[in-house]
């Protein structure tokens, strides 16, 4: 596992994990933490859900893929010494922050859910770590009673950073944080900037349960049909109002495609263009679909968990990007987008637009620069970028401010 981790990261030009890094990852046995599992789905590249809310049908609880628990732990910096709260228990993870902050750190692993506590408790015992403390409690307020903290580690999916993480985390501390950007998760490594405001050093890409309790979100998401196992839904986090009623009517209307000359090879990573159209375009939204819908050719988005959308004017169509193989270029994919409803075409096109963008100006380029500024803050004292208000705070995405320090060092 350990071995195919850092190949992964060398191949994708990843920063190397350090030598504690990979000895944790080395040490802890994960099948301790995942009893009655395959060692080959224990160690594969995947999560293993561990509760599920069966009513909803979603994960409440899970172990991460190897590949983002050795990015966290790398993000976070931890050192001997450090005391360090994680929120979200299962136990492995807090097991490889106690081997990094060794015996004179100290680790306080938190969950909503007694039962995960106790679980995650049991596991930490017999793989002989019976000094990382374990507890309930709400993420949403962090863990007052143990704090300061050095470092702070959220594995369940957060819409806002709560003013409780900010008052828990020692000055000069760190935080590492998957945070849901308009629908997008992201994994945000963030620190204290001396004006006051969070700067996001480094963004991952990740996926996780959501946060439980009073962090709690949930974004609208109606669906466009009635058909089981071959549904079509809008997620609308963030989003624009929508009329759903004509959206479901414009599912149903002829479809109109529009290609954009953005042209991708297979499996070449364009996560970076997902958040672009987030931030660029306030009409967006996300389309699922079940797999039926894709393969009998009812939708053909990019992916079926959430593929960038966009509503036209008034909120009745939408177009969603899709994906072909090129008919002239040898092992090249192109981007286009689908439109549904009135404004179709135009809709489309206006997708199509903004991928174009994504690819003259902005491919291959670091990411925006991501801020986390006061709620009461006003518009005239933010910096420039997209602004997206959460309850407690206002994240800021400057595209611009990476682009042009690039240009003036190609000058």
């Amino acid at each position: 596992m350990v071995d195919r981790t850092v190949a992964k990261r060398a191949m994708l030009d990843m920063p190397p994990l350090s030598a504690p890094e990979e000895q944790a990852l080395r040490t802890v046995p994960r099948e301790l933490f995942l009893p009655g599992l395959e060692l080959t789905d224990v160690y594969a590249e995947q999560a293993v859900v561990t509760k599920r809310d069966q009513e909803r049908g979603v994960a409440l609880s899970s172990v991460s893929a190897p590949a983002i628990i050795a990015t966290m732990l790398h993000r976070a910096d931890i050192r001997p010494g450090h005391r360090i709260l994680e929120i979200g228990s299962g136990g492995y993870n807090a097991a490889l922050i106690r081997e990094l902050t060794g015996a004179g750190g100290d680790v306080t692993s938190i969950d909503i859910d007694p039962e995960v506590v106790d679980r995650a408790g049991r596991f930490l015992d017999h793989a002989g770590y019976r000094d990382v403390h374990v507890a309930a409690a709400d993420g949403e307020h962090g863990f007052a009673r143990r704090a300061p903290y050095d470092r702070i580690l959220v594995t369940a999916g957060a819409w806002d950073v709560p003013p409780a993480w900010r008052d828990q985390l020692a000055p000069g501390g760190r935080m590492v944080v998957p945070m849901r950007i308009r629908g997008l998760t992201r994994c945000l490594t963030l620190e204290r900037a001396a004006e006051g405001h969070w700067s996001c050093v480094a963004v991952d890409m990740c996926g996780f349960v959501r946060m439980q309790g009073a962090g709690e979100h949930w974004e609208p998401m109606p669906y466009l049909n009635d058909e089981p196992d071959r549904r079509v839904g809008l997620r609308l986090e963030d989003g624009p109002s929508a009329d759903v009623a004509a959206l479901r009517r414009a599912l149903a209307r002829e479809p109109d495609t529009v290609w954009s000359g953005v042209l991708v090879q297979a499996e070449e990573p364009t996560d970076d263009q997902d958040l672009w159209i987030a931030t660029a375009a306030d009409e967006w939204a996300l389309l699922t679909a079940d797999r039926e819908a894709i393969r009998s050719g009812l939708v053909t988005p990019t992916w079926a968990l959430g593929t960038p959308t966009l509503l036209n004017a008034d909120g009745t169509g939408f177009a969603y990007r899709t994906l072909r193989r090129h008919p002239t270029r040898e092992g090249r994919w192109e981007f286009g987008a689908i439109g549904h409803g009135p404004q179709a075409r135009a809709t489309a096109e206006r997708l199509c637009d903004l991928m174009a963008a994504w690819d003259r100006d902005l491919r291959g380029r670091p990411g925006p620069e991501i801020t986390l500024h006061p709620v009461s803050k006003p518009d005239h004292r933010l910096p420039a970028g997209r602004v997206i208000d959460k309850r407690s705070t206002r994240m800021v995405l400057n595209w611009t401010a990476t682009t042009e320090e690039e240009k003036k060092e190609e000058l």
